[in-house]
Formats: structure tokens, C-alpha cells, sequence
């Protein structure tokens, strides 16, 4: 249901939420090698996310990325929509348009709804925060980074 560019930005967000101390940055090289992701793709995506104030951004040698808000006050949607737009949670999973919900266009559209709602509303409760909680209890962000 998500894109890789999507993927991607969460990777890196959660990556940066979790290596990156308040207020500091890290380099996009190092984030690109340590998630494996091509650093010109990265790069993009992670602008992307700086001009929406998601994450901070600077130049120069002592430059990198950073969390532009609190872990707390990031949800998985934001990044979602950011890069995805969102439209993603409206369209038809066989077509290139949305889903009319009035003349059910789509065979499959009642169960797809369902799917799609509870999509949406894990990614618009979990935070950065929450994903940070159960990295640490569970040791897994070996999984994820």
C-alpha cells in the first residue's frame, strides 16, 4: 500500500529519532549507507520532509538532518501525506481514481474501505515516540535501521 519513497522516509525519520540527540544533525551520507538507500534518492526525500518543518536541515561540513518537532508531535501520517499526498487513503486500489463511496464502483470496495480505514488510523495514533517505545522494549531496530 505504501510506496518505497514512503518507506524510505519513515526508515529515516525513525533513524533520526533514534541516532540523532536533540538539536543535532546527521550527515545524509552516513543515514544513506546505514539504511541502504541511494543518497541522491534520500536526499531528496528528506528536503522534502525540511520544507514541510518535519525535520530541520543544514548545509555545510558539520551539516546534516535532524527532527524539526518532538517525537512525540510526529505521527506516521505526516510523513505519509508529505510524500504521498493524501490521497493515498481515498483511491482505488484497481483504478487510478478515487473510490466512489456512493456508487461503489470497485469489486472490491467494501472490503478494501475497511482495510484502508484501519490503515489510516494506525498511521494517524502512532507516533515517533510510541515506534521509539517498542524499538527499545523489544530490541528490534536492528529490524527497521
Amino acid at each position: 500500500m505504501l510506496s518505497n519513497t514512503s518507506k524510505y522516509a519513515i526508515r529515516a525519520v525513525i533513524y533520526l529519532a533514534v541516532r540523532a540527540p536533540k538539536n543535532s544533525r546527521i550527515g545524509i551520507k552516513q543515514i544513506a549507507d546505514e539504511l541502504n538507500i541511494p543518497t541522491p534518492f534520500l536526499g531528496k526525500i528528506l528536503q522534502s520532509l525540511a520544507r514541510h518543518k518535519l525535520l530541520t536541515s543544514t548545509k555545510g561540513p558539520n551539516g546534516g538532518f535532524g527532527l524539526g518537532k518532538e517525537p512525540s508531535k510526529i505521527r506516521l501520517i505526516d510523513i505519509v501525506e508529505i510524500i504521498e499526498g493524501k490521497d493515498i487513503f481515498n483511491s482505488c486500489i484497481l483504478s487510478n481514481r478515487d473510490c466512489d463511496h456512493d456508487k461503489n464502483i470497485c469489486p472490491i470496495h467494501e472490503k478494501y474501505a475497511e482495510i484502508r480505514t484501519q490503515f489510516y488510523d494506525l498511521f494517524k495514533k502512532t507516533t515517533l515516540s510510541t515506534l521509539m517505545k517498542d524499538l527499545k522494549n523489544n530490541k528490534a531496530d536492528n529490524i527497521i535501521l
